[in-house]
């Protein structure tokens, strides 16, 4: 049921040989009930993998263990080689799309600067001057320029939703979670968050652990999937994990996968297959 990331470092800008996600026989419990156990998984710098299953299959929670806010029941999970704290500049983390209020006054510049320093006093970096340059390219990066000291609060879904994108990457993260970032965007503006997110990790080996509810607006972009059902997992590329045969084990009920010109329908799995539970 497991596998291990089956390549190095692109480019060897980050440590190559090294994951840049590393779970060993990694379980969750709650009270009685296991999201999953078992779990063996090394996700290589620059791999972009997908994290896929049904409402509670403990997606969610998966980002929070690689975040440092949710321990392990047993095993081991490491991140750049070490075990993953609270506000690690190793990780960056754009969270699920939702409106900010739209009397927030907070600049948009001030809300990617959050993402060098938003986790402590003070500016953290040798001067206001990198910091500010920082911050400058992070927003040129996500095409955000224009509305650089706009109230974020005024800004449409998909331009705040970029603007968490140049946050999370802003620190030069080398881990790049993504919560369903997607959700509620319309089409144009998934193409751009999701071509942001695969633009970063070639040019600078970030690896993506991007959880969805939908593969097809990134499914051209996924190395591998982790499809997790009820405490069960698969680990593979999209053409072996995304199958009629692997769901309807997963799933323990017949399941067709369907390839409708570029994209794959499910069919038979439950209703909720492909919605997330905001806790788990």
């Amino acid at each position: 049921m497991t596998t291990v990331a089956p390549r190095l470092a692109r480019s060897g800008r980050r440590g190559a040989g090294v994951p840049a996600v590393s779970l060993r026989d990694a379980a969750l419990r709650f009270g009685e009930r296991t999201l999953w156990a078992g779990l063996d998984l090394d996700v290589a710098p620059g791999e972009f993998i997908a994290v896929l299953g049904p409402n509670g299959s403990g997606k969610t929670t998966l980002l929070r263990v690689l975040l440092g806010l949710q321990p392990l029941h047993t095993g081991e999970v490491l991140v750049e080689g070490r075990a993953p704290a609270r506000g690690s500049r190793a990780i960056g983390y754009v969270p699920q799309q939702k409106a900010l209020p739209e009397d927030l006054t907070l600049r948009a510049r001030d809300l990617v600067g959050l993402g060098l320093d938003g986790h402590r006093w003070g500016i953290g970096l040798s001067g206001r001057g990198e910091r500010k340059e920082k911050v400058r390219v992070a927003l040129e990066s996500v095409g955000a320029t224009k509305y650089a000291n706009a109230p974020v609060g005024r800004l449409s879904g998909g331009e705040q939703q970029r603007l968490r994108v140049a946050q999370a990457l802003v620190g030069d993260a080398s881990v790049l979670l993504c919560d369903e970032p997607l959700l509620s965007l319309d089409l144009a503006h998934q193409r751009v968050v999701s071509t942001l997110i695969d633009e970063r990790r070639r040019s600078a080996d970030t690896a993506v652990v991007f959880v969805t509810h939908e593969i097809n607006p990134v499914l051209q972009l996924v190395d591998r999937v982790l499809y997790l059902v009820d405490g069960r997992f698969r680990i593979g590329t999209p053409d072996e994990v995304m199958t009629s045969a692997s769901l309807s084990e997963l799933y323990r009920t017949e399941v067709d996968v369907l390839r409708v010109r570029d994209r794959l329908v499910v069919v038979g799995a439950d209703a909720q297959c492909h919605a997330e539970d905001p806790e788990a």
